[in-house]
């Protein structure tokens, strides 16, 4: 017997409804953006990036420093692409053409460059490698990236006891910088976000407005620029999620102050 016609173009109605749903999720999904990316600079050298993305977080500590008070509530309201690791020795001879580093190694983190070096090394990157906008992390997008989404002193927990197992400090840094990628990651996958370097952040330094903030961006002057992270040559207090150090000004170099890098998709 045969099934009755309007049965019959129901049922090919549900196929093409179905197949349509489907073809739009497997659009959705292949049109997310990839967790990780990788750039290629030229000179067979090449850069990592990690997705953080959005979401809200508490900037800041009660149990800590005055300057690190009061606790603001930040939205970041946009994900981006963040270095895996800090911008090494060998990226800057790429796209610089120099290593203006104390402590020698391709793999080792760039240091002894200024907030406006960087800067310099920006504006190089973004007009070597398209699809991309590159700039440093804004304070916020820096906290809220070495956090992870913990609450801790560290992204890894509270109390220093592990700290040897995720950054370089006084208590094992030698005097020196060390290779990137050689300790564990943060939970979204960030190396040496807990010493190693100081890295340069966008913000001049400023105290934290309190309440509710979203994207914030920092004062538009001011006299130093932020630094987060801690070094080979600070102590494991130093290298806190929320701990702040602000005392250099723009064209300050040393050999424990790097950076790392934010990239953005170009608009089309």
């Amino acid at each position: 017997m045969k099934p009755p016609q309007f049965l019959s173009a129901a049922l090919i109605c549900w196929a093409l409804l179905a197949a349509g749903a489907s073809a739009a999720q497997a659009q959705t999904a292949t049109s997310s953006p990839p967790k990780s990316i990788t750039l290629e600079l030229g000179n067979d050298t090449k850069m990592d990036f990690v997705l953080i993305p959005a979401g809200t977080f508490m900037m800041g500590a009660e149990d800590s420093k005055a300057d690190e008070k009061p606790v603001t509530k930040v939205t970041i309201t946009q994900p981006f692409y963040f270095g895996k690791y800090e911008v090494t020795q060998g990226q800057w001879q790429a796209v610089m053409g120099s290593n203006p580093s104390y402590y020698k190694g391709a793999h080792l983190p760039v240091e002894q460059v200024s907030w406006n070096a960087a800067q310099g090394f920006l504006t190089n990157l973004n007009e070597r490698v398209s699809g991309y906008r590159f700039r440093l992390p804004s304070e916020a997008e820096w906290e809220y990236a070495c956090r992870a989404g913990t609450t801790t002193q560290y992204s890894f927990g509270d109390g220093d006891t592990a700290l040897p197992e995720y950054g370089w400090f006084t208590g094992n840094g030698e005097r020196k910088t060390h290779t990137v990628g050689e300790k564990k990651p943060n939970p979204w996958g960030l190396y040496d976000i807990h010493g190693n370097v100081w890295e340069w952040c966008q913000d001049w330094y400023a105290p934290y407005p309190g309440g509710e903030v979203t994207d914030p961006t920092g004062p538009a002057t001011g006299t130093t620029i932020v630094m987060r992270g801690g070094s080979w040559s600070h102590g494991s207090r130093d290298l806190w999620s929320s701990f702040r150090f602000g005392r250099f000004n723009r064209d300050f170099p040393f050999r424990s102050v790097g950076f790392r890098v934010v990239a953005l998709a170009a608009a089309k």
